[in-house]
């Protein structure tokens, strides 16, 4: 089973889009979840920097700029999606990646706070 360090940087860009309420609440993460194609094409026009920034896990062992290297995402390259976050937790939690399921949980806690929801 793959290894996964937490993204210190993704966290902060998610913080960062949180506070600045770039985020939806109410989403199907099945259906919104950026696919091969649109993370090639955010890809042809960003670094890997900003391709890591929306991915809050970095798989232990895998080489840095490649897809392999990023999981865990949670938006969709414009806004942080609650229900991605959900789907984190549940996937960190399910797989025993402690560090990033409480990453996760953090960053949900502190969206529903922002977004009222309580």
């Amino acid at each position: 089973m793959a290894k996964y360090d937490v993204n210190d940087a993704a966290v902060e860009h998610a913080r960062a889009l949180i506070a600045g309420r770039q985020y939806t609440l109410d989403s199907d993460w099945g259906e919104v979840q950026p696919n091969a194609e649109a993370q090639n094409a955010f890809l042809e026009r960003h670094s890997w920097a900003d391709y890591a920034a929306w991915h809050l896990g970095l798989t232990v062992g895998a080489n840095d700029e490649t897809k392999a290297r990023y999981a865990f995402g949670y938006g969709d390259f414009r806004r942080v999606h609650r229900t991605a976050l959900i789907a984190c937790v549940y996937r960190a939690s399910e797989w025993r990646h402690k560090s990033v399921e409480l990453a996760a949980h953090d960053l949900l806690q502190e969206l529903d706070r922002v977004a009222g929801i309580g």
